[in-house]
């Protein structure tokens, strides 16, 4: 395991409060990829695929789409991987790096989804996290399987809430994916198998989309802080630490007026697959 004593100390202090930004996330990975190991940049790579996720799925829906610069394969790349699929090749850099993007390509391509009734957005996000989990680093392989399980389970407190079905809409095939689909206890079954799971459905019931957002954050900054607490100048505190400034990132970009569009748009793509309640509106 690499120790990056200097590297670390000399990282600012940040804090999910902060009003600025020590670096982007674009910048923390300039100023510090070229000094991790092969190994280590392997990890960060994990992270950055989660925008080129993001960069496809928009590539996809229209090939002049603005791309966002922290993904790792840019509007060439993605030309490139889409024609030899067509021709029946696989991208050999794709094939190492991120082998479930040719999985999602040629489905996508084909028009086989690989699950039948998943937004292909959904499928494209289960992939990653089930290659995402098998990271061979214990605590990213963690993080991973954390955020995954915290996702699905807001989005199954909020179907509960306005009385809709979400099995369509979790993520992923696991013990507790499995359950938010089909239990319809209170509880889902979870209790003692989840640690955050009454915190979760009490966040659930925020009506302010923003401050919502915020109480998520918090959970996933507290996570991070208890799971690194007895690493500290190793690949697992800088992993955290890019993770911890993507939220303050994203809260110094975010304000109230985009908040509640976000939490609109997530609902809007729910009701064109399910019949929402009169009264949600």
């Amino acid at each position: 395991m690499s120790n990056y004593y200097c590297l670390i100390a000399g990282l600012p202090d940040i804090n999910i409060d902060d009003q600025k930004l020590s670096f982007t996330v674009a910048e923390f990975k300039e100023e510090i990829y070229s000094q991790l190991t092969m190994a280590d940049k392997k990890l960060f790579d994990l992270f950055f695929l989660k925008y080129d996720n993001s960069n496809l799925l928009a590539y996809l829906n229209d090939k002049d789409a603005v791309l966002d610069v922290r993904g790792n394969y840019g509007v060439e790349a993605l030309d490139m991987m889409v024609k030899m699929l067509k021709d029946g090749d696989v991208p050999s850099e794709v094939s190492r790096s991120a082998p479930y993007i040719s999985k999602f390509l040629t489905a996508y391509i084909s028009s086989q989804p690989i699950t039948e009734g998943v937004l292909w957005d959904d499928q494209l996000a289960s992939l990653y996290y089930k290659y995402a989990m098998k990271a061979n680093n214990k605590f990213v392989s963690s993080w991973y399987k954390f955020n995954l399980n915290l996702n699905n389970m807001l989005i199954a407190s909020t179907a509960r809430k306005y009385h809709f079905d979400a099995s369509s809409f979790i993520v992923g095939d696991n013990e507790i994916a499995n359950a938010l689909r089909t239990s319809s206890a209170r509880d889902w079954g979870l209790t003692g198998t989840f640690d955050y799971l009454e915190t979760v459905q009490r966040v659930s019931e925020e009506s302010d989309p923003l401050e919502r957002e915020r109480k998520i954050d918090l959970i996933k900054w507290n996570w991070l802080e208890d799971q690194t607490f007895f690493h500290y100048f190793t690949i697992e505190r800088i992993f955290a630490y890019l993770l911890q400034l993507e939220i303050i990132e994203r809260w110094y970009n975010l304000d109230k007026k985009k908040g509640e569009k976000q939490l609109r748009e997530m609902i809007a793509r729910m009701k064109t697959e399910v019949k929402m309640p009169e009264d949600f509106e």
